[in-house]
């Protein structure tokens, strides 16, 4: 363990950071040992993480010091942040300042830091194709990614912005599973029309993380898309019959009906579908497929993520 550089993994203990994580522990011939970053360093999954040998240590993003303590002695760092936690995207703006600013206090050789597209930059603020939420932001979610770009961008610290993809983990945990509809058949809702979206398992971003930490001379200062499998909601519908074995279809509604479904975020939701429908190449064209299988041999397509994860989404 002492020869093997250490990567600093915020979010350990979440779906991204817990992929490369355990991607780095997994292999036995691995040149970098885990260092897992959590707010909790007792809780269950932390104490599993240590059981599989890694270096467990408390830090919070929103606490630049402890960021700077847990990153000292480190290699690189792997950069993420939840927005879902708090819907703020200015929150999400310091979160990735204090991870940028760490990084560099403490001398790391190379970040990866997990992004997406900041949408303003094909849809401005005065564009009345989607509403502007929260005053300055088309898919908040997603701008302030995009816009947070700029830390590491301006760091001195290498680093390779990830582009990641729709998590086919949402429908286990993030409530876009399928739904019985009043004739009993499963509905699978997903406004996107026949156009296609990158998906991915959220394990599988983590493990191409762990590729691009191994190639440093190639991919540190450069941007880098991925995905599992580019599907439409029909096709995506159809692995999922295939898998659970009943009847799922696709329910395409409008973006104006989505947005106003209620559930907190729905209007960040129906503006992020809107925009990879309505610019689907550009959406698509970084993400290939093709590139992410060399980060990650065992890249999962959607109907292998099924076979796996099936039995886990909820039918209810």
């Amino acid at each position: 363990m002492a020869d093997k550089k250490i990567i600093a993994v915020v979010g350990a203990t979440g779906a991204q950071g817990g992929g490369l994580a355990r991607a780095i522990l997994a292999d036995e011939n691995s040149p970098f040992a885990v260092r897992a970053l959590t707010r909790n360093a007792n809780s269950e999954k932390a104490q599993a993480l240590a059981a599989l040998g890694a270096e467990v240590v408390q830090a919070d993003i929103d606490d630049a010091a402890s960021l700077t303590a847990a990153f000292q002695g480190a290699y690189g760092a792997f950069c993420v942040t939840a927005f879902w936690e708090h819907f703020s995207p200015e929150k999400e703006l310091q979160q990735a300042k204090n991870m940028a600013d760490a990084a560099e206090a403490a001398g790391l050789q190379h970040v990866v830091w997990s992004t997406l597209e900041d949408t303003r930059t094909w849809v401005s603020l005065d564009d009345d194709r989607m509403p502007t939420l929260m005053e300055k932001y088309k898919v908040p979610h997603f701008d302030a990614k995009g816009e947070a770009n700029a830390f590491f961008e301006n760091s001195n610290v290498p680093a390779t912005l990830l582009y990641t993809s729709f998590y086919w983990d949402n429908m286990i945990f993030f409530g876009m599973n399928p739904k019985p509809g009043d004739d009993g058949v499963l509905n699978f809702v997903l406004p996107m029309g026949e156009a296609k979206l990158p998906g991915i398992g959220a394990a599988d971003i983590g493990k191409c993380a762990y590729g691009i930490f191994k190639n440093p001379s190639e991919f540190a200062g450069k941007s880098v898309g991925i995905a599992g499998e580019h599907l439409s909601g029909a096709e995506m519908a159809s692995t999922m019959s295939e898998a659970l074995g009943q009847e799922v279809r696709h329910v395409n509604v409008p973006f104006d009906v989505y947005r106003d479904f209620g559930f907190p975020g729905a209007d960040d939701l129906g503006n992020m579908f809107q925009f990879k429908h309505d610019f689907e190449d550009e959406f698509r064209s970084p993400r290939s497929v093709e590139f992410s299988r060399t980060l990650n041999p065992d890249l999962q397509s959607f109907s292998d993520w099924m076979k796996e994860n099936g039995k886990r989404i909820p039918l209810e």
